[in-house]
């Protein structure tokens, strides 16, 4: 059965392969509510398909993989307790994803672009691609799995760093630290990665699942996953946060009052 997507949204098949790509390069593949509904969707049909063993998630354009929620409308949606598709507290994107999932990063990377990549198993990305949770200097936080799934990834005072900074960082230092697997000119991107989901697929698909099944769930993250989502509260109703997207839209430096 065909899936209801947005036209910022596409998905398809190829052979053993699901591509999933984010379709909206004139806003930087800014995510709005209908687009992650999408993926929801998308994701939910891969799951459940048993011809597909891997996917490969990537975005259109060559200046931005995503660039996170959209400030201007998710952020007041969010002031006023709008989940924007992140209605289950104790899971985070493709969090419940067991089967390989690819991420082919062709840009800016940030913010809520960041966080779905942390969900995935394997990056690869353009050398012209940057990395960053820029959240902070809006006086929000990236609520989507960063606390969590960031320092376990990388060195703890590395992901601080980023968490607490907001500033990113470039290809070469993403793939020093271990956040992404491998560094590729822009016009290799595509074809890298459906070299490493046809290198996946030469293996046995129930192991494959089976290997990223057990760890993933030996990591337990259910529990971390909902106090980010509990404590993530109180700041989104903060006055700060409402003066930081006012800042962002308006173009100036915002005055924060720490309250």
């Amino acid at each position: 059965m065909a899936l209801n997507l947005p036209e910022t949204f596409t998905y398809e098949k190829r052979g053993h392969v699901a591509v999933m790509t984010l379709n909206r390069p004139q806003a930087m593949n800014a995510l709005t509510k209908d687009m992650m509904l999408g993926l929801e969707a998308a994701v939910e049909d891969f799951n459940g398909d048993p011809d597909l063993w891997v996917a490969i998630f990537t975005a259109t354009g060559d200046k931005a993989f995503c660039t996170g929620l959209d400030l201007k409308v998710a952020l007041p949606a969010l002031n006023e307790g709008d989940d924007m598709g992140y209605a289950d507290p104790a899971t985070r994107p493709f969090h419940k994803v067991y089967k390989p999932v690819i991420s082919a990063i062709n840009g800016i990377c940030v913010a809520g672009g960041l966080e779905f990549m942390l969900g995935t198993d394997i990056r690869i990305a353009a050398e012209h691609a940057t990395f960053g949770l820029t959240e902070v200097r809006w006086a929000v936080i990236p609520a989507g799995g960063s606390h969590v799934r960031l320092p376990r990834q990388i060195p703890w005072a590395v992901a601080m760093e980023m968490l607490m900074t907001g500033k990113t960082i470039d290809a070469k230092r993403a793939y020093d630290i271990g956040l992404i697997n491998k560094v590729v000119p822009a016009a290799n991107l595509t074809s890298e990665a459906l070299a490493m989901a046809a290198k996946i697929c030469e293996n046995g698909p129930l192991a494959v699942r089976t290997a990223k099944e057990i760890a993933v769930r030996a990591q337990n993250l259910e529990p971390a996953f909902v106090l980010e989502k509990t404590m993530s509260a109180r700041v989104f109703a903060s006055e700060d946060a409402r003066e930081g997207p006012r800042a962002f839209a308006e173009k100036r430096k915002p005055v924060y009052k720490g309250k």
